[in-house]
């Protein structure tokens, strides 16, 4: 038995971690946790979840019960993720990281902290997102610098990161298959009398409306043709079950940095 521990237990996504955790008997969620100013803090967590009493109060604190976890699934903001992140690396543990919005300097202390333990760090844990990366990967390839590269993302009015990781780490993958640098070729909004578009620049443009659960298009346009490639979630459960299939791959693996595509085997 897998012993999880949920950080952000009472979010839209901790909340459906805990509960499609009940579908898989290799796991059981001994440890939730929130912000100290969450009013949801000390009720249960299955009862917040939704799926009635499980006997695991919310707490503010996952040193009490980072002793009895295996794997931490963390859904938070990226300062609490790297406070969650310390304890974790003190306590020999592994932890699932979906939050977004990370610095570079802070994906360093993740990068750092995975010489000691296994941890998988992704912005999207959807099985058909992951897949997207590859694929994106190759019709890049094969595209090369005669098409035009925008990406275009929606999500709830509630987001508080823009663009969004997975938007971002689309970018990075289609960079990286030609050859450019990331930070010099991403455009993240346009206004006014901006010239002619660069051959190289990577457009990754933002919506935020209602409670669209997530979008994204990457537009590669053409002279004569273009080529549109969609992923569009109806739920958050895809993006839950995905943390749990990542929790039970992680589990009693050597220390190092994984991310979904480790997991599908896709990489």
């Amino acid at each position: 038995m897998i012993k999880l521990t949920v950080c952000g237990a009472a979010g839209r996504m901790g909340s459906r971690i805990i509960a499609l955790s009940k579908e898989y008997a290799e796991l059981k969620v001994v440890g939730a946790i929130e912000s100290k100013a969450n009013p949801k803090v000390e009720l249960d967590a299955g009862v917040v979840a939704g799926i009635g009493e499980m006997g695991v109060k919310i707490s503010e604190d996952i040193s009490k019960v980072i002793g009895e976890t295996d794997v931490v699934v963390n859904f938070t903001s990226p300062e609490a993720t790297l406070e969650h992140l310390e304890i974790v690396r003190k306590n020999k543990k592994s932890m699932v990281i979906g939050t977004t919005g990370f610095s570079n300097e802070q994906i360093s202390i993740i990068q750092n902290a995975s010489c000691e333990i296994p941890i998988i760090l992704s912005p999207n844990m959807s099985i058909g997102v992951n897949l997207l990366f590859k694929i994106l990967r190759d019709v890049a390839r094969v595209l090369g610098d005669d098409y035009d590269i925008e990406i275009v993302e929606a999500h709830h009015r509630m987001k508080k990161d823009a663009p969004s990781g997975t938007a971002v780490k689309m970018a990075k993958v289609i960079a990286e298959a030609l050859g450019r640098n990331f930070d010099e070729v991403a455009v993240y909004a346009r206004k006014g009398i901006i010239g002619e578009r660069t051959k190289k620049e990577i457009g990754i443009q933002t919506v935020r409306a209602g409670d669209i659960v997530g979008e994204h298009t990457v537009l590669f346009g053409g002279l004569g043709e273009r080529i549109e490639i969609t992923h569009k979630a109806s739920n958050r459960d895809t993006f839950a079950r995905g943390a749990l299939k990542a929790a039970l791959w992680l589990y009693g693996k050597p220390a190092g940095l994984y991310d979904m595509g480790d997991v599908l085997g896709i990489k």
